[in-house]
């Protein structure tokens, strides 16, 4: 048997260092068995999915060294690798499990589901919802069949005991089947949920092993009820711990950069940013911190991850970076990356529009686009207070932003400003009065190139880090503040 492990991101923004660290322990334990590491996209999300993150998933995994032997981009003997390609194959499944009756037809619509929930919440019902609490009488399900009404395809799952699953970590896992619901595996639209499309992509692409985050123990019940449907066996399941803030919560871009672009970006080198992913949860056998990926794959022993939560602590990242820049680095090859990080044409080619109109020569390039090439601007609460606008209120908008552009789809300037004209709306400002203070948050100044199209150059990632960093410096706020301002920005209007 060829020991065939496998990541599968979804491309619906920037790329996550946590698909990386979960790609680069799959990829060292196929190398310890002498087997195959693949890359599949898993897109079934039709509106959020874009080739565009895709590629950035291909790039920023490159970056760091990490190579995969099958992929939409390579091919290989058991595409295609996307599985918005493979609608005719979970149709086929589908139709298998609703035959033998493994799975069922839902008509249910979503004001039926949430009255449904809020019925048995009242009552004191708990347990997840269940075929027998989904299925309609049999005339009321002809009827709607007859009239086209849409419907999603649910699997049937027992009512009660204990699913036990095997990990490679944990051991045996009991699992109450009580708490495991009705799940969907084939959505209206005709698209396959994650949990249907995982599974049927695991088998027939061969997958032995499946290390994937812990976040997914709770789902594995799901899965292994589909391979015993199927009849197909399972592979071994190995869930990895969580990256974890400083403060022990998830990982998460509401706290930190999460995205691998931001820190390539700032300047930290592929091989320390692997290193560091390397350190998380797993240790070479003599300990040492510094090791690089083909020191890892040859001694790499998945007994040797460890469950506790690894911290991805910025400060240790930046002290490793630090040694490879000082001590693995020859001087040509430090100038060839000080030259792909300054003067990345793709990078230089956005600024060009900005910078060219204002300038008499060159020399006034550095004070007009330092900020592009900055890491997190040196600003004090001094320099908010030079603004127009009481410092608790430019604290509070902030944060307000930071939030707000989590949730922009599209990373360009139009859809920034529109989130913009919302919290102008709401503190009753003026566009150019609200964005004051995000001018010093972004550039450490008040005069520059427009921000609204620094923060589309900056991306996602730097442009919150510096809106966090701003509102760090004006003192921050406590717990009972910020969760009456989460409240405040769930009340303010969606912009798609």
């Amino acid at each position: 048997m060829t020991v065939r492990t496998r990541i599968a991101p979804s491309p619906t923004g920037d790329p996550h260092v946590g698909t990386a660290y979960v790609a680069l322990f799959n990829l060292c334990f196929a190398h310890q068995h002498g087997g195959e590491f693949i890359l599949r996209i898993e897109d079934t999300d039709r509106e959020r999915s874009t080739r565009e993150s895709e590629q950035m998933i291909f790039d920023s995994l490159r970056w760091l060294g990490i190579e995969w032997k099958e992929g939409p981009d390579v091919g290989g003997p058991h595409g295609p690798y996307r599985q918005s390609e493979r609608g005719d194959i979970y149709t086929q499944y589908v139709d298998q499990l609703l035959a033998s009756g493994h799975a069922f037809k839902c008509y249910r619509t979503p004001e039926e589901l949430d009255a449904l929930r809020a019925e048995r919440k009242e009552a004191g019902n708990f347990m997840a919802l269940k075929a027998e609490d989904l299925q309609l009488p049999a005339d009321e399900v002809a009827r709607r069949e007859a009239a086209n009404a849409p419907y999603v395809v649910r699997m049937k799952v027992p009512r009660e005991g204990t699913c036990i699953v095997k990990d490679m970590l944990r051991g045996e896992i009991e699992l109450d089947w009580a708490q495991v619901d009705a799940q969907i595996l084939m959505k209206s639209d005709g698209m396959p949920t994650y949990h249907l499309a995982n599974v049927v992509d695991d088998h027939l692409m061969e997958i032995t092993h499946v290390l994937r985050g812990e976040e997914w123990i709770n789902s594995a019940p799901k899965h292994q009820l589909l391979y015993e449907y199927f009849g197909w066996e399972m592979p071994e399941l190995c869930h990895l711990p969580l990256l974890r803030n400083p403060d022990k919560s998830k990982l998460s871009k509401r706290k930190n950069p999460t995205s691998i672009n931001y820190y390539r970006r700032m300047g930290y080198l592929p091989q320390a940013v692997l290193n560091y992913l390397g350190r998380m949860g797993w240790s070479m056998p003599d300990e040492r911190e510094k090791f690089s990926l083909d020191e890892m794959k040859a001694n790499f022993d998945v007994t040797r991850i460890s469950l506790g939560g690894p911290i991805f602590d910025l400060e240790k990242l930046n002290w490793l970076n630090g040694l490879y820049l000082r001590e693995e680095l020859t001087d040509d090859q430090f100038i060839r990356a000080m030259q792909e990080w300054a003067f990345n044409r793709e990078y230089i080619d956005q600024l060009l529009p900005e910078i060219r109109p204002r300038i008499q020569k060159l020399t006034d390039v550095i004070p007009l686009a330092g900020h592009f090439f900055a890491g997190l601007p040196d600003v004090a609460q001094d320099d908010f207070e030079l603004i127009n606008l009481p410092v608790e209120q430019q604290k509070e908008l902030l944060q307000l932003m930071v939030w707000r552009f989590e949730k922009v789809r599209h990373w360009d300037k139009d859809s920034l400003f529109e989130q913009v004209k919302v919290l102008s709306s709401h503190y009753e400002l003026k566009p150019k009065q609200l964005l004051a203070p995000v001018f010093m948050a972004i550039t450490g100044s008040l005069t520059s190139t427009s921000v609204i199209d620094a923060m589309a150059i900056l991306g996602s990632d730097m442009t919150r880090a510096r809106l966090r960093h701003a509102v760090d410096v004006l003192g921050g706020f406590g717990k009972k503040k910020l969760k009456a301002l989460e409240k405040t920005e769930q009340q303010l209007p969606l912009i798609d």
